[in-house]
């Protein structure tokens, strides 16, 4: 397995990897996607793998997490690795030091930075400035890491992906976002159903619409959770009011009561078809307890290949 990994990382498509950014779905080419799940599917065989010895990831934190702190930090010691945890409060990030000189500054001391925060804009113009690969772990328009553990979950459930129907049930958000664009990419169907007044940004729309006019999948936007949940292989949801949305939440609540993936819905699905959720989980809300606890959820193994997929992503970046 392991002189396996290293003909795949020593690959042609491999080294076109080296040194670049990962921000969103969109920047990658369906073949580049694959070969990050390929890569991933061996590291979850063979987890522990020092081919980032000495490297060190640093890892801005401006919104709070559990799985991207933990699956991040973890990633790189079994990749050999040092993972330097930066909250907020530990460094300048535009409180008195522009995007830009934090940058290169840091580019001077690391060998990667994972950010997860609120603006696009900021992780792209960190991207911009930086000498070393940046990883988006979380913005308010994006959730790359996110959607490639989920096609990883997904592939391990049916063996494919292009040709499934993938329903989204719930607010357009940062998640639906990356999901769609991956499925767009991976050539699977994606249906949203959401509230009017609640739909995913239009210009990620127009972007996942045109990377499936080349794969021949489909992009829909509806506003029946029924419709979206009819004949589909996944069904997958988020809370209904993200972190910086608190001010919202009864308003929130009200508009998506009839949205939440439950037994009715499930049976409009296929009879393999399967549950996701990013987590947390605001249980008895977007989802109830007897689904995400059931049978057909795969919700704690995608929670899992947040960890198999990082790695893949950081090993391709970072590796010498």
């Amino acid at each position: 397995m392991l002189e396996r990994l290293n003909k795949i990382l020593k690959a042609s498509i491999s080294q076109s990897f080296r040194g670049r950014d990962f921000l969103t779905l969109r920047d990658y080419t369906p073949e580049e996607l694959w070969h990050i799940l390929k890569v991933a599917l061996i590291m979850k065989e063979v987890p522990r793998i020092p081919i980032l010895q000495g490297k060190i990831l640093g890892m801005i934190f401006s919104k709070s997490s559990t799985r991207t702190r933990v699956s991040f930090e973890v990633g790189m010691l079994h990749l050999g690795g040092a993972p330097l945890f930066l909250n907020q409060q530990d460094i300048q990030l535009g409180r008195g030091e522009t995007i830009a000189d934090t940058a290169r500054v840091l580019s001077r001391y690391l060998d990667g930075i994972m950010i997860r925060t609120y603006l696009q804009s900021d992780v792209e113009e960190l991207g911009c400035w930086s000498d070393v690969p940046v990883i988006n772990g979380l913005t308010d328009l994006f959730h790359p890491c996110q959607a490639m553990a989920d096609y990883l979950t997904i592939y391990e459930h049916f063996g494919a992906i292009k040709g499934l129907k993938i329903a989204f049930i719930g607010d357009g958000n940062n998640v639906a976002n990356s999901l769609m664009l991956g499925a767009a990419k991976f050539g699977a169907d994606f249906m949203l159903a959401c509230p009017q007044g609640y739909e995913p940004d239009a210009k990620v729309v127009a972007w996942a619409k045109e990377a499936a006019v080349l794969t021949g999948s489909s992009v829909e936007i509806v506003h029946d959770p029924k419709a979206a949940a009819s004949g589909a292989h996944v069904l997958y949801t988020d809370v209904w009011t993200s972190m910086g949305q608190e001010a919202e939440q009864e308003e929130r609540i009200q508009a998506f009561a009839d949205y939440q993936i439950n037994q009715s819905l499930l049976e409009l699905a296929v009879d393999d078809s399967i549950v996701m959720h990013c987590l947390p989980a605001h249980r008895g809300e977007e989802i109830s307890d007897d689904v995400l606890d059931g049978p057909r959820s795969k919700v704690f193994d995608e929670a899992e290949n947040r960890l198999h997929v990082q790695k893949a992503i950081l090993a391709l970046l970072m590796q010498d």
